[in-house]
């Protein structure tokens, strides 16, 4: 199994002393804004990924999110190019940039600036971001679908066509020859982050797109996972455990005690404050606003149906209570009840990436660096010496 670290770095000084009810006002004045903390942020963040370079870290991921503490990553492309300085070896997965809200020409220009940066260690990401970025940049979110798959076709072509010309319905060019072109042919590998929605599942797997399947374990990723699969079928391939990657989230410590005590309160401030901060996660609100379809989730079976509502109050609300009980059955604890639970975690959905958060919720950087190096030392080698061979939930295609 191959173990990326998907690090959201978020801004590193907690600010549940300003919130108004259960909300972190937004937008969020500039007055609360500490640059010598942003400063501090983003070099801990690069410490953090020379030192999974260092212990062996098949990859690092880095996300796209605008105006709010929950991640300071503006441009992650900014992100990727500092790491591939500071690192030999490790994976640089930018899950990713957000198509509909950029130019994608010029997207497709940095792309290949940053797999020459790296030497060709870059995986490309696409995404279509959360509704707050619409509002930010001025997109109607019921153009996201078409802005996305044209920007698509717009990348995939100048990377891979001599001379590139293009005629869209939101961009157009005329004889464009990329330079500088990727150092990886045809172009860096593309995979793309599922939430849900049926026409992003059919999407990737039209184009034979490797996707991370629902924001948690359950029913929904089942759902998204044979959906896809069915698809890839009527499209005459199969899905293979490379076609997978599976977001988890993991805390070593001594005991699950422990673990719960040290990780619980940067877990409860994720949930409560950072997560939808500024924004709507409802996927009936998203329908409203065309973001998602009318049909968007009626391929999801019946008692997956409360997960696919992604609703706010299912986190904002969220106790050390419910974390304690929870933490019961997620790879939270002693190292070798974390590495057995991801095994099987990735067994059962047939992926054979995953994708660990180490640290959601602001924890300090000495932390973060104790969780990257116990992790690395006491878990990893289990889960890179293990191979995920098959897909089981595409086994009746």
């Amino acid at each position: 199994m191959k173990v990326f670290v998907f690090d959201l770095l978020a801004y590193s000084q907690h600010l549940d002393h300003l919130k108004v009810g259960a909300e972190l006002p937004y937008p969020l004045s500039k007055q609360h804004f500490d640059a010598a903390t942003a400063v501090r942020t983003y070099e801990e963040h690069l410490q953090a990924w020379e030192e999974m370079d260092r212990l062996g870290y098949d990859g690092v991921g880095f996300n796209e999110h605008h105006t709010s503490p929950y991640g300071l990553m503006n441009s992650p492309n900014l992100m990727a190019a500092a790491a591939a300085q500071r690192t030999k070896r490790l994976k640089l997965l930018i899950y990713g940039n957000l198509l509909p809200l950029h130019e994608p020409l010029r997207l497709a220009e940095e792309l290949a600036m940053l797999d020459c940066l790296s030497n060709g260690r870059l995986i490309s990401g696409f995404a279509r971001g959360i509704p707050r970025e619409y509002q930010v940049h001025n997109v109607p979110m019921a153009l996201s679908r078409e802005r996305f798959e044209e920007a698509y076709d717009i990348i995939l072509g100048a990377w891979t066509d001599d001379i590139f010309s293009f005629r869209g319905k939101y961009w157009s060019y005329k004889d464009v020859a990329l330079w500088p072109r990727p150092v990886q042919q045809p172009g860096p590998p593309v995979w793309m982050p599922i939430v849900g929605s049926r026409e992003s599942i059919e999407f990737a797997a039209r184009k034979n797109i490797p996707i991370t399947p629902g924001l948690a374990p359950g029913g929904l990723r089942e759902d998204i996972i044979r959906h896809y699969a069915t698809v890839q079928t009527q499209h005459g391939r199969t899905v293979t455990p490379d076609h997978l990657s599976i977001g988890v989230n993991a805390y070593v410590a001594d005991s699950k005690a422990q673990a719960v005590k040290e990780n619980g309160p940067y877990h409860l401030y994720f949930n409560r404050t950072l997560f939808s901060h500024g924004n709507f996660t409802e996927t009936a609100i998203q329908r409203e606003h065309g973001y998602v379809s009318a049909n968007s989730t009626d391929y999801v079976r019946q008692e997956n149906l409360k997960q696919a509502a992604h609703s706010r109050e299912d986190f904002r609300n969220m106790t050390m209570a419910d974390v304690e009980k929870r933490a019961e059955h997620t790879p939270w604890g002693q190292p070798d009840e974390v590495a057995e639970r991801l095994i099987a975690e990735a067994d059962k959905a047939g992926a054979n990436t995953v994708l660990v958060s180490l640290n959601r919720g602001a924890m300090p950087h000495e932390m973060f660096l104790n969780q990257i190096r116990r992790f690395g030392r006491e878990v990893m080698p289990r889960l890179q010496a293990h191979e995920v061979k098959r897909v089981p939930i595409a086994e009746d295609f």
